[in-house]
This record gives C-alpha cells, structure tokens and sequence, in this order.
C-alpha cells in the first residue's frame, strides 16, 4: 500500500538494484572504451538513431546498452590519448552497400543477416560488410579532411595578456592571482 513501510523498502530495494545494474554498465563502457582506444590510432563509430531503434523490438537492448554514452567516452577518451575519432552519418548507406565491388544492393530487412551481391556474388554478413563500410567511410572522410586542411586558416586563440580589461581601465588579471608570485619549475617526470 502507498506509504506503507515495506513499500518505501521495496523501493530502496529496487533502486539499489539499478544502481547495481547502472554501475555495472558505466565500468563496462570505461573499460571497453579505453581498451579500444589504447589499441587503435583511429576510431569510427556510427552515429545511430537511437530514438528510431527504440521504436522497433529491439527497444530493451537498444536502451539497455548505453549507446550514447559508450560513444561519448570513447570520443573524450580519443582526445585524451592522441587518437583520430570519426562519427559517420546516420543516413550512410553502410549495410546496403557492398564492401567488395561498392554496388548499393538496396534495403534489407533487419532479419536478413548475410546476403549475396548481385554484382560480384560475393557473400556478406550483414555486421562485417557494415564494418567494412564504415572504416572505408571513416578512412575517406579523415583523408579529406586532411587535404583541405592547409585551405582553411587555422583559428588562433587570443594571447593571454589579451584577455580582457575591466571597465575601469585596470588590466585584467591573468591566471590565478594567489599562485602569480609563486612558480615552479618541475623537472622531467621519473615514471614512465
């Protein structure tokens, strides 16, 4: 019954029991994350429609795998370690498209896991032709990207001298104002 005392430690039951699940979730995606990360220079994921795939039966997995985060720790975790991170769009035919000779063989239902090109004859399953497509698609969008680099000027952040002024003409303070006196010289780090 509604306010009841066993009903309020139902509850707390209940809630530590998806607490449980959440945490073990959330030590799964750092571990997997930075797994990957450490053992590739590039990245590419696929940036789903989440929202979409819930409204199919796949709901439950789709909601219960964590997607979004998964991808955000995997892009932070990129730039904290040197590493290149590409998303490729939503509306890339990847699975539709042969690896092999790049005919797009049009939609397939989700319960079609292998197929066969019509062009080429080659056999595909379904998640590693979409694999090769997006490591394809990543790889082609990285070296665009680096050709029209030298194109486009760099943006250049603002000196810090150049912070700002206060409104009464005195300059703008520069970093922290009680470590400003006090500066250390660290030596070269001894752990590796």
């Amino acid at each position: 019954m509604k306010g009841s005392k066993n009903r309020a430690k139902a509850r707390i039951k209940v809630a530590r029991q998806h607490a449980r699940v959440a945490d073990r979730r959330r030590d799964w995606h750092h571990k997997t994350s930075t797994q990957i990360i450490r053992d590739n220079q590039a990245v590419y994921v696929e940036d789903l429609a989440v929202s979409g795939l819930a409204r199919t039966r796949l709901a439950k997995s789709i909601y219960d795998a964590g997607w979004s985060a998964f991808v955000n720790m995997l892009e932070y975790k990129a730039v904290k370690h040197g590493r290149h991170f590409g998303k490729i769009g939503r509306f890339e035919p990847i699975s539709q498209v042969c690896s092999a000779c790049g005919v797009k063989d049009g939609p397939k239902p989700l319960q079609v896991r292998q197929w066969t090109c019509r062009a080429c004859g080659a056999v595909h399953d379904r998640d590693e032709n979409a694999s090769k497509n997006i490591l394809a698609a990543g790889r082609a969008d990285r070296l665009n990207a680096s050709q029209s680099a030298g194109k486009t000027r760099a943006r250049v952040p603002a000196q810090r001298v150049e912070a700002g002024s206060h409104l009464d003409g005195h300059p703008a303070v520069v970093g922290i104002p009680g470590l400003q006196a006090v500066e250390r010289v660290k030596g070269p780090s001894t752990w590796r």
